[in-house]
């Protein structure tokens, strides 16, 4: 079906990243090739490259919006691996700032990340950017749709929610951007195919962090 991002909490914008897709790729092909996930700062270019107005994100979130963190997933037959069904709950700051409503505190790759209130989260879009075509068998995001107005949901109420939701598999081809309420409960399998996977994940936000504490950016 059809999704619609108010209603679904995702969309599919087929070809918008058609425009940019060879900058981008050129930029890949200069990070390193043999890791299933990359988490991205201070790559040049990048954060020109997806300015909320050349993908669609300023119509969702306004002017003040912009990318704060981004992730390279590249899933191969050398690296496939399957994720189960989660929001996505931490943001990547500069540096570390105790306060309330802020933990815990964990460092990916080398980063500062925290979790937010979730009140923070439901105001964030995240797209994904495909490099490469994604049928059925090649691993596609599984969300749930709906869930994204659900608010921060237990883990053990996640199989109820998906089960009450129902399941769409987000389908792609290379240049598609899917935009989706960054609060929404999702998951992955592992690919079938023999096909590579790489997606570019970026999270963006127009609200200011509290006093002390800094948005990574891209």
């Amino acid at each position: 079906m059809d999704l619609d991002f108010h209603e679904h909490g995702a969309a599919r914008l087929h070809g918008a990243a058609v425009p940019f897709l060879s900058r981008l790729e050129a930029i890949v092909a200069k990070l390193p090739g043999d890791r299933a996930g990359i988490r991205l700062h201070g790559v040049e270019g990048l954060a020109e490259l997806l300015a909320p107005q050349a993908t669609g994100v300023a119509d969702l979130l306004g002017d003040d919006a912009r990318p704060v963190r981004a992730i390279l997933f590249d899933k191969s037959a050398a690296a496939n691996w399957a994720l189960g069904w989660h929001q996505d709950r931490t943001i990547a700051v500069k540096a570390r700032a105790d306060m309330p409503g802020y933990g815990p505190w964990t460092i990916k790759a080398g980063m500062q990340h925290v979790e937010p209130p979730f009140a923070l989260i439901e105001r964030m879009v995240t797209i994904r950017v495909h490099l490469d075509d994604v049928p059925a068998d090649n691993a596609p995001l599984l969300i749930a749709p709906g869930s994204h107005r659900l608010g921060r949901i237990a883990e053990d109420a996640l199989g109820d929610v998906v089960e009450r939701c129902g399941t769409a598999a987000c389908l792609a081809a290379a240049g598609d951007l899917w935009v989706y309420a960054t609060s929404i409960v999702h998951a992955s399998a592992t690919a079938q195919g023999s096909g590579r996977r790489r997606v570019l994940q970026v999270d963006y936000s127009a609200q200011a962090l509290p006093q002390g504490l800094d948005w990574l950016g891209v």
